[in-house]
């Protein structure tokens, strides 16, 4: 359908490797959920609410994540190449770069019972129905890289700390990179990350 409709150089640039089935629905049996919890793919089920003003409510019911493999193993390609995944650069922290992603971590699982958590190759994940933070580890810079859903025209960017990535590549979503040095940048980043929770 994508090729179809938007050619094969779009085809070509999307992530095909772990796609998403979410189904919405006026309301789900425990049979349903249970069935999902018993196949091994990426199924989340959103029952809807309409309300009289004609708002949508879309609520998380179940989510079921597969446990697949993400990282490329490079004795199945064709170029034998090792490409260092995320959970390779996150075993090569050191404990202080270690302790502050868990802070990260622990700060955005803690915002809601709907937030997920999902490590890639590249980058991990944190999302509710959509992605609305992606973090990057480089424990050669001994940093910390977030990826937010956040308008960069909406904030004051500060030089070190912020920056606009709306038209520089990169892994992940998120228009707004924020770079996590130490613990203050932590704290003062608990703002962006609410911001981009909050419209994901």
């Amino acid at each position: 359908m994508v090729m179809r409709r938007y050619g094969q150089p779009v085809s070509d640039a999307i992530d095909w490797s772990s796609p998403r089935l979410l189904c919405i629905a006026g309301g789900f049996t425990k049979y349903d959920e249970h069935a999902v919890q018993q196949i091994n793919r990426h199924i989340e089920l959103y029952q809807y609410k309409h309300y009289d003003d004609g708002l949508l409510l879309l609520d998380l019911v179940n989510a079921t994540t597969a446990q697949t493999e993400d990282v490329i193993n490079a004795s199945t390609t064709t170029k034998h190449v090792n490409v260092k995944t995320v959970s390779d650069y996150l075993e090569q922290a050191n404990v202080a770069l270690t302790d502050k992603f868990e802070m990260l971590k622990a700060y955005m699982i803690a915002l809601g019972d709907d937030v997920q958590v999902k490590i890639l190759k590249h980058y991990i994940a944190f999302k509710r129905i959509k992605n609305f933070a992606c973090v990057e580890i480089h424990p050669q810079t001994a940093k910390i890289l977030l990826y937010l859903k956040v308008k960069p025209d909406s904030i004051t960017l500060e030089q070190g700390f912020t920056r606009d990535v709306t038209h520089i590549g990169h892994y992940g979503t998120g228009d707004l990179e924020v770079t996590i040095s130490n613990g203050h940048d932590i704290e003062k980043a608990k703002r962006l990350i609410n911001m981009a929770y909050d419209v994901s």
